[in-house]
């Protein structure tokens, strides 16, 4: 028996993500008195041993090119297998897209009960009850898994990296890898920015920016702050800024420990992408704007005012 973590990989890199699960994992384990283990598919650089700072005594590795790209369908049958090697009893996956893409397909063919979303360590002082997400985060809701083996999805940013002395054993697990249905023809990166789904900081505009020549407000201070930039969706859908920048119900869903909403409104759309975020910040020169309900810190103002302000406020205080 064991708690199977899967660790989400991108060119060889575990994902910041994936390290959340893995500490979530360690702590469930040691709930039900079991090791925590993880597994990693791909060509990985990551100095996998290390990974047993987080909690984890053994990484199983399936080392195939196939797996270096994400099917869903593929990388669900190489994880049914591994979970019958190992006697895995429960499975975590972080709630990222490779997660929501495997977890309820892995749920589906090991029958297995899934609670995706999952926002808190599982109640096991009688059976099984995980607490996650529901509405769009306007509420939760405790659900009992009662399977054998059981699927938790964990969401991003709501457990803390944990770690301690520790290093893990490292074993290559045969598993079949069939071949893709899908083909990748080509790969269109991004670089050189903070990806939404792994940033702390998020700095947001919107409509009220007025334009694009006016985003310098958004990246400037994105800049100084190591932060990601994010936009409302009529921003993307009018081509003021790129589509991959879209966050809200339609959009990216993200849980940074701190957002900035500039010129945005908040519609509930939005704040179906955002409101899982630990702090909000609204700036609007609206005092009615529906974003000020969900705001931690709101300044009624005009952006172009008070955003030049902020910026030189953060200038001195980091010595730049």
């Amino acid at each position: 028996m064991s708690v199977l973590v899967f660790l989400d990989q991108s060119e060889g890199h575990i994902k910041k993500s994936s390290l959340e699960a893995a500490s979530y994992g360690a702590k469930v384990a040691a709930q039900l008195g079991v090791a925590a283990e993880g597994i990693v598919l791909g060509n990985v650089t990551e100095d996998l041993p290390s990974l047993g700072k987080y909690g984890l005594k053994k990484i199983h590795t399936v080392k195939n090119d196939t797996l270096d790209h994400l099917d869903a369908q593929v990388f669900t049958a190489v994880l049914a297998e591994a979970v019958a090697a190992t006697g895995a009893t429960v499975v975590i996956f972080s709630n990222n897209i490779s997660g929501k893409a495997i977890a309820p397909r892995l749920s589906a063919k090991l029958k297995a009960g899934l609670v995706s979303g999952a926002v808190a360590l599982p109640d096991t002082g009688n059976g099984f009850v995980v607490k996650k997400n529901v509405f769009s985060g306007k509420a939760f809701a405790n659900v009992a898994i009662n399977t054998a083996v059981k699927i938790i999805a964990l969401n991003p940013n709501s457990y803390s990296i944990s770690t301690q002395d520790g290093t893990a054993e490292v074993a290559a697990l045969s598993a079949t890898v069939g071949t893709p249905k899908v083909t990748v023809s080509s790969v269109d990166k991004i670089v050189g920015e903070v990806p939404l789904s792994e940033a702390e900081i998020v700095v947001s505009g919107g409509r009220g920016l007025k334009g694009p020549e006016n985003w310098g407000l958004v990246t400037d201070l994105a800049k100084l702050l190591g932060a990601a930039t994010a936009c409302s969706r009529p921003v993307a859908d009018i081509h003021w800024r790129p589509h991959h920048e879209h966050v809200g119900q339609t959009g990216l869903a993200i849980a940074p420990n701190l957002y900035f909403a500039i010129g945005i409104s908040g519609a509930i759309q939005h704040l179906a992408g955002v409101n899982r975020s630990k702090v909000i910040v609204v700036i609007n020169k609206d005092p009615e704007a529906p974003f000020f309900k969900a705001a931690d810190y709101g300044i009624v103002g005009d952006a172009f005012e008070v955003m030049p302000k902020i910026i030189e406020a953060v200038k001195k205080l980091k010595g730049a």
